[in-house]
């Protein structure tokens, strides 16, 4: 089973799908982790971003071709970005979106993250090119209360979702 996990920075979805991943005992790939192993010095570059996708979409057929758990987790904001893991993926991804109201957001960026330099400017810009899914998916609403709640709706969204079984 292969899981996208993506929404805007600050929206709560790293710290979910890292859980999910353990739920699943699945592998678990974040891309500001890649990006941080590759890139001692991060410019958020375009050649950068390639490559971090590129290692991500790497891993997926790895764990497609040895038929293992794996979550990924990204922005996945483009169709570009998105396109191929669909397409090489197609019929066995299921994706996960996570979302936060905007206050939400503003005061998780201004906290001190680990991984994630993203602050409140780059979600905005991210925001701003943020292209709709066209697949069906699952939409999540992260608050800061509600991780239990959200963990036991995507355990029912994979039960039921054909591409998971």
């Amino acid at each position: 089973m292969i899981i996208l996990v993506l929404g805007l920075p600050g929206s709560g979805k790293s710290y979910f799908a890292e859980r999910l991943a353990k739920q699943l005992d699945a592998e678990y790939r974040n891309s500001d982790r890649l990006r941080r192993e590759l890139f001692p010095k991060r410019t958020y570059s375009e050649q950068e971003k390639a490559m971090v996708y590129a290692m991500m979409f790497e891993k997926m057929e790895e764990a497609l071709h040895q038929n293992r758990n794996l979550v990924l987790d990204a922005t996945f904001n483009k169709k570009e970005t998105r396109h191929p893991f669909l397409a090489k993926g197609e019929g066995k991804i299921s994706i996960i979106e996570v979302r936060a109201d905007e206050e939400t957001i503003r005061q998780r960026v201004q906290k001190n993250r680990p991984i994630s330099e993203a602050d409140f400017d780059v979600y905005q810009l991210i925001k701003q090119e943020w292209e709709p899914l066209g697949a069906p998916h699952l939409v999540l609403e992260s608050t800061n209360h509600n991780i239990d709640d959200m963990l036991q709706q995507a355990q029912e969204y994979l039960k039921n979702d054909p591409k998971s079984n």
